[in-house]
């Protein structure tokens, strides 16, 4: 693919190259590049005629996936800044993200009409437009306006972090952010035209947003069903429609494995796998290579501040380097360090920093926030890590995760992994609770499969066979779910509470 720096020319080449090829796929309606490009155009010129300025901030709020992706490129095109709401919102969640980036304008569904007056209370906000598809379905009849000059620093997205670790922060991407990040991505994955991508993460989430801009700027096809409610249903699309690619986060591939019929379907296009968005057990892993033995399967790891891929894990490694996140994406360097800054020996924990031109401009008007993670043109990931002697990079534990436990600092994935090895665990978390004698004790919360049982016995005897004896849970909690975010991420942060 040609290289570009500013994003919204990704979707304004694909549909040079190939008009007539179909970009979009929801329920019944199929969108051509070209179709799409002009809805896309039809926005910039109603937000131009609304007066947008270079830099405002323009949010979208819809689960209609043909009008967010219309009005996120029509919003770049124009000079906005992009801010994709969560749809699963609420009156305080939506006035805190409205409030904080300033947005001017609201383009929005019909259903969500009902926020109406929390947007409108906002001092930013001048109008909110709650129905996206008259924008292009009756247009702009007065004369075209000229699109602004955009540079590849100007910045693009905000994109709201998921809060698994505390409030929101909203990070700030550039085009040239954005821009590096894709066309890296493209170049690992071997996306082409040819790809048809099921889509089923939101597209205000950054690993979705990522979904999103591969596959338009490699001119690919995605076929969108962001509910995961009935995994059947997804797994029909994916055969009717021959997908050659599907993306998710561990709990869509444990929901695939465990709580569907995908045994049942053939999936003969089907070339690749990609997961993040969290840490993915070696025994699931193990479960989804077994389920799709001739498909490739992208560990990939990445934060949103990183636009969001910082490293992924080669196919062919996925057995011999079980658990491992793999090495940096290209035009990416991470190396891992000691608070000081220097580099760790081979198996020494150390924290993952990143440099690249995908590492983000900073949070959005919180520079002290930003200077805790930026130091010298480099992103402190805050995830702790130790690098093999081949160079794979195998994470431990955030930070913030860490267990203090006596004498001990334990990263809870080596404990989530071991329980994930028992045959019956459909997902596991381990969190720190507080104790008086010490500090902190090892709590583990399960979700056991269908039709399966496990008892408490049954997985502390496993756990003192394949875990150090301080390791080993304190305490075991079933579970009928565990709490997670609308992007599918567990929220350890409410098990904690």
């Amino acid at each position: 693919m040609q290289q570009y720096d500013v994003i919204h020319s990704f979707l304004h080449q694909s549909a040079l190259s190939h008009p007539e090829k179909i970009a979009l796929i929801q329920k019944e309606e199929k969108v051509s590049y070209e179709e799409l490009a002009e809805r896309a155009e039809q926005i910039s010129q109603w937000l131009l005629h609304h007066d947008l300025q270079p830099g405002e901030r323009v949010a979208i709020l819809t689960d209609d996936a043909c009008e967010y992706v219309a009005a996120y490129f029509g919003i770049l095109a124009a000079g906005g800044i992009a801010i994709g709401l969560n749809t699963q919102t609420s009156n305080h969640a939506l006035s805190s993200v409205l409030a904080d980036s300033g947005s001017c304008i609201v383009l929005s569904q019909q259903k969500f009409q009902k926020y109406a007056s929390v947007i409108m209370a906002q001092a930013s906000v001048r109008h909110f437009e709650t129905t996206i598809r008259s924008l292009w379905e009756h247009g702009i009849r007065s004369e075209p306006k000229p699109l602004p000059r955009i540079h590849s620093e100007d910045i693009a997205q905000i994109i709201y972090t998921s809060g698994t670790t505390g409030a929101p922060k909203g990070v700030m991407l550039s085009h040239r952010n954005l821009a590096a990040n894709t066309q890296s991505t493209v170049g690992y994955l071997g996306l082409t035209e040819r790809d048809t991508i099921m889509a089923v993460l939101p597209f205000f989430y950054s690993y979705g947003n990522s979904v999103l801009l591969t596959h338009i700027a490699a001119g690919g096809t995605l076929v969108v069903n962001q509910s995961f409610l009935y995994p059947n249903v997804i797994l029909e699309q994916m055969a009717a429609e021959a997908v050659t690619g599907f993306s998710g986060v561990p709990s869509s591939f444990a929901i695939l494995l465990n709580r569907s019929s995908v045994r049942e379907y053939s999936f003969p296009k089907l070339r690749y796998l990609t997961q993040a968005g969290a840490p993915m057990s070696p025994a699931l892993a193990a479960n989804l290579s077994a389920v799709f033995p001739e498909v490739k399967i992208f560990i990939m790891y990445g934060q949103t501040e990183a636009g969001p891929r910082l490293s992924f894990l080669e196919p062919e490694r996925v057995v011999d380097k079980a658990g491992s996140i793999g090495k940096a994406i290209p035009g990416v360097t991470l190396t891992v360090c000691r608070p000081d800054g220097s580099e760790v020996e081979v198996g020494e924990l150390g924290e993952i920093v990143a440099t690249g031109d995908n590492i983000m401009a900073g949070y959005w008007q919180q520079p002290e926030e930003t200077a805790t993670v930026l130091k010298k043109g480099k992103l402190w990931t805050g995830d702790l890590a130790r690098v093999d002697q081949d160079g794979f990079l195998f994470i431990e534990s955030r930070k913030s995760d860490m267990i203090k436990s006596g004498s001990h600092r334990i990263g809870p994935k080596e404990i989530e992994d071991a329980i994930m090895e028992f045959s019956s665990i459909h997902e596991v978390a381990v969190v720190g609770h507080k104790d008086d004698i010490l500090g902190e004790k090892i709590v583990a919360f399960l979700v056991v499969k269908e039709g399966c049982d496990a008892s408490e016995k049954e997985l502390l005897r496993h756990c003192r066979r394949n875990l150090p004896s301080f390791k080993v849970p304190h305490t075991i909690i079933f579970e009928n779910e565990l709490p997670k975010t609308a992007t599918g991420k567990i929220q350890k942060t409410e098990l904690k509470k």
